[in-house]
């Protein structure tokens, strides 16, 4: 209903008194006053100004209209300070839904760069896996998800989202110590066919079934866990083997088990999601170049 300008030129019109006066102030013409003033009162839809021989006086509408127009036009210039602080990258607050290893790896290290670079952009932590961490993304309800996705096992990505590929995690057999097969370097899958296993995330767990399967064989799981404290736990008390991603290894490792390289060369893809559109605003792009940087770093864990 309301043109900014228009409102500044009625503003400055009220408190100077006069069409002449407010266009020496604003550095208009006296007939671009008169302009705006006439397209202003077209668009409220009546008079605001009414002329008793040389005075101008305000209508109702015009009283009502001054006493909220310095209110308008300091609420636009918050606004536009707030706009211009977010596309500086001075402010900004970014939702972020990570599975747990990436939330213990990745996002510290994404929010300490921030927090050195672009202290007022804030990094809010969700913890999610996926796929509802996806749904999570397409609902709103954050703005970029960290997920994880096996060669091999088909994963719906919505349209309206943009995956980042981030870094291949390899895969490792988590083996107690002592075990006959920890003396090598890397272990044949093949080879760990009459095996208990302990078995992750069902989206892990999926991803094992198939490749042993590949591999010719149906393994015996003896217990199942998403928390990899607890697999790592029941690898080191004995109870059966596990695969396990690098990035977990990388800040979490029992001291009583021992990981191998697995043969053949398996690998989780890790990638940041984000709604296409939400890629330009500016403090979703700035955690997004930081993701990056920091996976670089940790390429090959």
């Amino acid at each position: 209903m309301f043109d900014s300008r228009q409102i500044k030129t009625f503003h400055e019109v009220v408190r100077s008194g006069s069409y002449s006066a407010a266009a020496r102030t604003l550095g208009y013409t006296q007939p671009a006053v008169s302009q705006q003033m006439k397209a202003l009162e077209r668009d409220v839809g009546t008079p605001l100004f009414t002329r008793v021989g040389r005075r101008m006086r305000l209508t109702e509408a015009g009283l009502a209209l001054a006493r909220h127009s310095g209110t308008i036009l300091e609420s636009v210039d918050a606004a536009r300070r707030q706009i211009d602080a977010l596309t500086r990258l001075r402010s900004g607050r970014v939702r972020v839904c990570a599975f747990p290893s990436a939330a213990a790896t990745l996002i510290p290290e994404t929010m300490a760069r921030l927090h050195t670079d672009h202290p007022g952009v804030r990094v809010e932590l969700l913890e999610g896996e996926p796929p509802e961490s996806l749904r999570l993304l397409t609902r709103g309800e954050c703005d970029i998800t960290l997920a994880f996705s096996y060669p091999g096992l088909a994963v719906e990505t919505p349209q309206e989202v943009e995956e980042i590929r981030l870094l291949e995690d390899r895969v490792t057999v988590l083996l107690p110590t002592g075990h006959p097969l920890a003396r090598r370097r890397a272990v044949h899958l093949g080879d760990l066919s009459r095996e208990r296993w302990i078995a992750g995330c069902p989206r892990c767990r999926a991803h094992f079934l198939h490749t042993c399967a590949e591999a010719g064989f149906t393994p015996d799981i003896a217990f199942a866990s998403d928390d990899n404290l607890v697999v790592q736990s029941m690898v080191a008390a004995g109870i059966g083997i596990a695969m396990m991603p690098a990035l977990v290894l990388s800040f979490l490792c029992h001291r009583k088990i021992t990981g191998r390289l697995l043969e053949p060369h398996a690998f989780r893809r890790v990638s940041a999601y984000v709604l296409r559109d939400h890629q330009r605003i500016p403090a979703t792009g700035l955690v997004l170049d930081e993701l990056r940087r920091v996976a670089a770093n940790r390429v090959g864990c």
